[in-house]
């Protein structure tokens, strides 16, 4: 057998740890959050204090010579007083299956991923007021990323957290996704993914024809150059939806 094909045979496809598992010998393990391209996160408890914490980790296969927790724990460092990222706390390395794995700790976040509250949704959607709603408040949060001269580059339903609050949506986004530095077309890239969201959230193409213009100026057809043309930035975006005006039907 090759050393690549010995390697591929080697990779680590699942954690799979179980609530009462201990992590680093400093955290107690009480469930999988979630599983992504990366790694799988779970929620863990602090054994020092009792407080709870998210942990992430990383498949090694896709973290070579930890360059993407590196990258990620820099950058969210970096955007630290961006409220819609979860706050970064340490790094840990653990042995799983005769492999080193790095674990990133971040803060723990209440709340649920995009893609289950939607099933929940009655049609699997939401109506184009409350899409609308939700959109403004990603856009904001994105907007500070953006003033920060960076980029998020991941945004889709699986890395955004929601909570309902009051009329509006309190949300947080995981898993920067490492494209080197910040770009024009790298911030586009957000902006056209942010009215991508906002066309799942309406139900996609089953209703698209259906929605109010205010919903089809966001999401222009999903056309990227329309998109682009219209917002360039989250802040343009983020302008709109404060400044629009429904159009009378």
């Amino acid at each position: 057998m090759s050393k690549a094909k010995r390697r591929r045979t080697n990779r680590i496809r699942t954690f799979d740890l179980e609530s009462g598992d201990l992590l680093a010998g400093k955290y107690r393990v009480q469930e999988r959050l979630g599983r992504g391209w990366e790694g799988e996160v779970y929620l863990v408890r602090e054994l020092s204090t009792g407080v709870e914490r998210s942990a992430k980790l990383f498949f090694p296969h896709r973290n070579p010579q930890n360059r993407t927790a590196r990258y990620n724990a820099r950058k969210l460092h970096k955007l630290r007083h961006c409220p819609i990222l979860i706050q970064y706390h340490t790094q840990e390395a653990v042995r799983h299956a005769g492999q080193t794995v790095t674990v990133l700790v971040s803060e723990y976040v209440e709340g649920e991923l995009l893609t289950a509250f939607l099933r929940r949704q009655p049609g699997g959607r939401l109506d184009a007021f409350q899409a609308l709603h939700l959109l403004h408040a990603l856009a904001a949060g994105v907007q500070d990323i953006h003033t920060s001269g960076e980029y998020h580059g991941d945004l889709h339903a699986n890395n955004v957290i929601v909570r309902r609050y009051g009329l509006g949506f309190i949300v947080k986004l995981v898993d920067l996704f490492p494209r080197g530095r910040a770009s024009a077309g790298a911030v586009q890239d957000d902006v056209c993914d942010l009215a991508r969201l906002l066309y799942d959230c309406g139900g996609g193409k089953r209703t698209y024809k259906r929605q109010p213009p205010e919903f089809k100026e966001v999401c222009c057809g999903l056309k990227r150059s329309l998109i682009n043309a219209r917002f360039r930035t989250a802040v343009e975006l983020l302008w709109y939806l404060e400044h629009m005006e429904w159009w009378s039907r």
